[in-house]
């Protein structure tokens, strides 16, 4: 070599800028790597655990190992540049040198290295190098380089080692700052080179263990911290993991073995064997990278399942080109192998099944109770463990398909499962329906029913609870086919939350669907008796948990039962056995008896509730739109109206009451706390009818009055009945004057047996003209009788007999010509009675001339009018000591008076009235 630079200056430059650059580039930091990837050769290449230790002395550093000692191709290797004697094997335990120029990097902090081995020492100097330069007349116009000159020496290394490095540090360089960094480096020399097995920096010492996991697994402990590895043909990958559990690396850079400059974004340390230039810090151009993902794919699927996840690379920028690279070929080895576990049945030895990312799909935050129900709903569903949302972006970066509850709703239409695994379900999948969107994506859930269908979607279905009847072996479900009632071992809460409601069996009897059904039944002539009964148990099962049976619909009535003979009858149609409104009908009324079996069964309040008679049927209707329910003089009642009521209730069958039964079936009606609040409104149907057609004693309720009215004594008789009170309304009034009454107190007046006193003639005369005055009544529809009745209690003839309307004719006039009411309203009774006005029939003309006065100088009237309370009449006044009238027209007479009022409105007094 010598001769070499002593003939070629230029050879010289070179191999000193040569290593010059290697020191201050390539190997500039590098110096541990370096001596332990000498120390993990020699162990490989000797067979034993690679023992490195690092420490100092003074200025020298010391760096020994066990292992191979130097031998000659060593030493040829350590002084010539990119000769390197050892193969290259990455992964495994072979040589980790290629290039034979990693010992450069000692030069970057001494200039006095030593070799010492078992076998023979030397060392590189850089003050010997300058001598013998010197010494040979080679002048030096450089730095010239360490290692290419070598000397021997006799020097031995540390007891229990085969090799021993020795730097004589620069004086520039700190020692213990220099081991400091060191001891950083231990770990991750421990975990790539694995022919060494323990590293000691000054005191501290670094131990690698391992112990075999399953499925190829290894655990890597150094210290405290924990790896898992895997090998794969053309890597070793490392995931960290703490207490068990992978935390994913947060970056990294590419190992081959040692650390490189490429860095990646894995969340796994990979150790690849993969050709990089010659300083190790690059990849070179055109390398294999595909190669060392092969394999993944078996290291992810070796991790326990509910970890898989975490070593998947998750979405983000790739650090450079090499990144890129193997992040692009791990997603093509993930995607395309199996290694994600999903629900159902897997393997013999108890694993899990596996299937291709791209095969699978994911419900987010899937429980193990709904995981266990979809299995066989939706194909490979990946597992509870993997589901939750720290796995999302894991799981769609390798093509899992996202499923939700539309799909749940979807894939789960059209399968069969018992009411009980759909109420399982519900259960499981409460928990996800947390806003309106959920509750759209599971519009189309299917719902079992009670009666064997699976619909699809919650909204037209009704839950309902305690639907079951209980039969002679087992509970069965209440058929209730005319509803889309949910199973009751389906229903569950949820489906109130995506729209089913929930009903009673009130509820259910008042549905339009039961009605249309009960009609459809009534008209079709070929129902069997097996459908007709199936309804008549669904209604009357029913209609026993009714707790107010009055709230039911009266159209109920039409369903089919069977009567005493096995016929089928609408049950408005029958009567129970001992019912009391049997007692007071007529003789041939259309009644049929129930079937005594069918109240064994049911009991007495349901059918009772559905219509079967016991006292009166109550009719309603909630929407009235006419007279249309098959009443008797119904749409008389109604034409009586002003406007169309908002509700519609009566009582059914009054018509069928025998005529001289009507005060039982008074107490009947009295006496039924439903029928009670119609007989109290005078305006109602029952309280209408009543009054016209019940007759107690031969005498219509209408013709009757409460024994506490007095208006019409005399000439309406008293209602003596033990429910008077409750009928009162029924009865006869002063504020009930329609034409029935009217006409019923017309006659009462003209007849002879009746003896009414004065004021109850003229209260009853004034009340009839009220009416009239009112317009509301027709006195064309009234009939007149040949005889009135005037104010002294007489019957006269019409023709004699005057309508009172003006005061004064009450004392000029014979009272038994006169018929008195209100003077207000004379003209109406008038009209009523077809009689005429006494001021119309009657003139009067004072006899003589009296004292002109007015009230107000009239001390007598003043007086008068303060005694009687009455206010001051004003106008001028005519006082007369005797005051006659002549009377002309119907009446001719000449009568003494106490006042009469002229036609020209002044009013004469006799003076005894004042």
């Amino acid at each position: 070599m010598v001769l070499a630079w002593g003939s070629s200056p230029t050879r010289l430059r070179e191999d000193a800028a040569t290593e010059n650059d290697f020191v201050r580039s390539g190997y500039r930091d590098r110096l541990l790597t370096e001596l332990a990837q000498n120390a993990a050769d020699a162990a490989a290449k000797a067979g034993v655990a690679g023992r490195l230790a690092v420490w100092s002395v003074g200025s020298q550093l010391h760096v020994s190992n066990t292992g191979a000692p130097l031998d000659v191709a060593g030493v040829q290797a350590l002084t010539a540049l990119r000769a390197s004697g050892k193969p290259g094997d990455v992964t495994g335990g072979g040589s980790v040198g290629r290039f034979g120029v990693g010992f450069t990097a000692t030069v970057s902090v001494s200039d006095e290295i030593e070799i010492r081995s078992t076998t023979g020492s030397i060392k590189f100097s850089l003050a010997a190098t300058e001598e013998r330069l010197a010494d040979d007349g080679i002048d030096v116009a450089v730095r010239p380089p360490v290692l290419r000159l070598v000397w021997p020496t006799t020097a031995q290394p540390v007891a229990g080692a085969d090799t021993e490095v020795v730097l004589t540090l620069r004086a520039d360089v700190d020692a213990a700052a220099l081991l400091a960094g060191m001891a950083t480096e231990a770990v991750d020399l421990l975990l790539e080179l694995t022919a060494l097995q323990s590293i000691r920096i000054g005191d501290t010492d670094f131990v690698r263990k391992s112990r075999d996991l399953a499925h190829g697994v290894e655990e890597i402990a150094v210290g405290p911290q924990r790896w898992w590895q895997y090998r794969t043909a053309h890597a070793r990958w490392l995931a960290p993991v703490v207490d068990g559990v992978i935390r994913p690396s947060s970056g990294d850079v590419l190992r081959a073995p040692t650390r490189s400059d490429e860095e990646l974004s894995l969340p796994a340390i990979v150790i690849a064997d993969v050709g990089m230039q010659p300083d190790r810090r690059r990849v070179l151009p055109g390398a294999n990278l595909a190669d060392i993902a092969t394999g993944y794919a078996d290291f992810v699927a070796a991790v326990p399942i509910s970890q898989r996840a975490a070593l998947v690379p998750v979405p983000t920028f790739a650090r450079g080109e090499v990144d890129t690279a193997l992040r692009e070929a791990i997603f093509r080895e993930l995607r395309a192998h199996a290694w994600l576990p999903v629900v159902g049945e897997g393997a013999a030895d108890g694993s899990a099944r596996v299937v291709a990312p791209s095969r699978a799909s994911v419900f987010p935050d899937l429980t193990t109770e709904l995981a266990e129900l979809l299995a066989e709903v939706i194909p490979a569903l990946v597992l509870p463990e993997l589901s939750g949302t720290s796995n999302a972006r894991a799981l769609a970066a390798v093509d899992v398909h996202r499923v939700g509850l539309a799909r749940v709703a979807e894939a789960s239409s059209g399968i069969d499962r018992p009411p009980a695994w759909w109420h399982r379900l519900y259960a499981a999948l409460e928990p996800f329906v947390i806003d309106t969107i959920a509750v759209e994506e599971l519009g189309a859930l299917p719902v079992p029913l009670a009666d064997g269908r699976l619909v699809t979607g919650p909204r037209t279905t009704v839950t309902a609870d305690d639907l079951r009847s209980t039969g002679n072996d087992s509970p069965t479900t209440i058929p209730v086919h005319w509803a889309r009632l949910v199973h009751p071992e389906a229903a569950h809460e949820l489906l109130g939350r995506l729209g089913s409601s929930h009903v009673g069996a009130t509820d259910l009897l008042s549905d339009g669907a039961l009605r249309a059904r009960i009609e459809d039944f009534g008209d079709d002539s070929d129902v069997s008796d097996d459908e007709a009964t199936e309804l008549a148990a669904a209604v009357l099962t029913l209609a026993a948990r009714v707790a107010d049976p009055e709230r039911l619909p009266s159209w109920l009535g039409l369903l089919l039962l069977p009567d005493d003979g096995g016929e089928l009858r609408s049950a408005d149609e029958l009567l129970l056995p001992d019912a009391p409104l049997r007692s007071v009908l007529v003789a041939q009324s259309p009644f049929g008896t129930v079937d005594a079996e069918l109240v064994a069964t049911y009991g007495a309040a349901a059918l009772r509730a559905v219509g079967v008679g016991w006292g009166f049927t109550v009719v309603r209707d909630e929407l009235p739109t006419g007279p249309d329910h098959d009443l008797d003089d119904e749409a008389q009642w109604w034409s009586s109206l002003a406007e169309d009521p908002e509700t519609f209730t009566a009582v059914r069958d009054l018509d069928l009451v025998d005529d001289a039964k009507w005060a039982t079936a008074l107490t009947l009606l009295a006496g039924d706390a439903v029928v009670r609040p119609l007989l109290a409104d005078p305006d109602s149907y029952v309280a209408w009818w009543l009054r016209r057609h019940a007759n107690v004693d031969g005498a219509p309720l209408g013709a009757l009055r409460h024994p506490d009215d007095s208006t019409f004594v005399g000439l309406l008789d008293p209602f003596e009945h033990v429910d008077a009170d409750a009928l009162r309304a029924v009865l006869a009034g002063p504020d009930r004057l329609d034409l029935e009454l009217v006409q019923t107190l017309i006659d009462r007046l003209a007849a002879p047996e009746r003896s009414p006193s004065a004021g109850v003639v003229a209260d009853t005369y004034r009340r009839l003209a009220s009416v009239v005055a009112a317009g509301k009544l027709d006195i064309g529809a009234v009939a007149l009788s040949d005889r009135v009745r005037v104010s002294t209690g007489a019957l006269v003839d019409p023709a004699n007999a005057f309508v009172l309307d003006k005061p004064w004719f009450a004392v000029a006039v014979t009272p038994d010509a006169l018929v008195a009411g209100s003077i207000e309203t004379a003209t109406a009774l008038a009209r009523l009675l077809d009689l005429p006005l006494v001021s119309e029939s009657v003139r009067g003309v004072v006899v003589g001339t009296g004292r002109a006065s007015s009230w107000d100088r009239e001390p007598t009237a003043v007086l008068a009018c303060i005694g009687l309370g009455l206010p001051l009449p004003t106008g001028s006044i005519e006082v007369h000591e005797q005051l006659r009238v002549t009377l002309r027209g119907s009446v001719e007479a000449t009568v003494d008076v106490p006042i009469w009022v002229a036609d020209d409105g002044i009013v004469h007094l006799r003076q005894e009235a004042l």
